[in-house]
């Protein structure tokens, strides 16, 4: 019914293109193009979402929001001796990046490697190597350039504002895991593809018209704050897992609550009734420290019934997993929903 391959492998392709929040374009003529091949409309926001449309039976409106933009980090300084610092891009874990690669981006579009290192990183010589805390301000990136001083970083074209890229390090297992960075939430823009592809080829046509937002902010707060009038609206983002949560990586979450606040009673009630009848795999959880672009919408303003979704993803903002059946379950929760 799904075509897995066709969702893993469009998964493993946008995980790899670097879109943190605000440096969106490549990845959003990425998208475009596969709504172009499905021979569907798009409309683009001024900030930089995109809004495909997928004609219903009927003029209700529902809208399906995922996110392109991912975490990441700015030059924030250079220092005297040719070191970078930086400041974060939405919320990374940064003891998950000491030693990290990544990839820094000048304005001319030149890009040089690096390495995310705390600022003592030597075993051999900094007493404070294991248990120094690992932030910003504990960091820096070591360039892959023969430099040695600032002036020298500033030759390449390096300077204030310039995006870090973290490197995804996206792997998929012959088991069926998906585990890279980003999954948050580019996987699921990988979903609604998924469900996309379903529609066009069993020639299928929702009853509600469909509203897919694809949003370039969410990382940093206001990704969906600018929406089309909807009826509706459902986030399709991952779902948390850990301490007394119930979700874990084959489920379909369903979020009662975040910390916005509870999303609607009546459409949530509804998607769990789904899931259960259909049998899938599904949690209903609380989640303790997250906001969506349901969240961002309702707080601009917008008059919809709201919910969020999604598969459930271990360790995120870190070296984030989850696995195909909670893609795909999340998928057919969607074609249920939207029967």
């Amino acid at each position: 019914m799904l075509n897995k391959d066709y969702i893993l492998e469009l998964a493993k392709e946008i995980l790899m293109i670097h879109s943190p929040s605000g440096h969106t374009k490549e990845i959003t003529k990425r998208i475009e193009q596969e709504a172009i091949k499905y021979d569907l409309p798009f409309e683009h926001t001024k900030k930089g979402n995109t809004i495909i449309t997928l004609e219903g039976k009927t003029d209700y409106t529902i809208g399906i929001s995922v996110h392109v933009d991912t975490l990441g980090a700015m030059v924030r300084s250079i220092s005297s001796n040719g070191d970078i610092k930086f400041t974060n891009i939405g919320g990374p874990l940064w003891p998950t990046l000491d030693g990290e690669y990544c990839y820094i981006k000048t304005r001319d579009d030149k890009m040089y490697t690096g390495t995310f290192l705390s600022t003592s990183p030597a075993a051999h010589v900094h007493k404070d190597a294991r248990s120094k805390t690992r932030d910003p301000e504990n960091m820096y990136v070591r360039i892959d350039e023969v430099v040695k001083n600032k002036e020298d970083v500033l030759k390449l074209g390096v300077e204030v504002g310039n995006y870090i890229f973290f490197d995804p390090k996206t792997v998929i297992t012959d088991s069926g895991f998906v585990k890279s960075r980003f999954l948050d939430d580019k996987i699921n823009v990988a979903s609604i593809f998924g469900l996309i592809d379903y529609y066009k080829t069993t020639k299928q046509v929702p009853n509600a018209t469909l509203k897919f937002i694809i949003s370039t902010y969410e990382e940093v707060g206001h990704g969906a704050s600018y929406i089309p009038t909807l009826d509706e609206m459902i986030a399709v983002d991952m779902g948390c897992i850990g301490d007394d949560l119930s979700c874990t990586e084959y489920d379909v979450s369903i979020c009662a609550k975040d910390s916005s606040g509870p999303y609607d009673y009546d459409l949530t009630t509804k998607l769990a009734k789904i899931a259960k009848a259909n049998k899938l795999n599904y949690a209903v959880d609380i989640y303790p420290f997250y906001g969506s672009d349901v969240s961002a919408a309702r707080a601009a303003g917008n008059d919809f019934k709201g919910a969020l979704i999604g598969p459930g993803v271990h360790a995120s903002h870190g070296m984030e997993r989850t696995h195909y059946s909670a893609i795909e379950n999340t998928i057919k929760l969607l074609i249920e929903y939207l029967k």
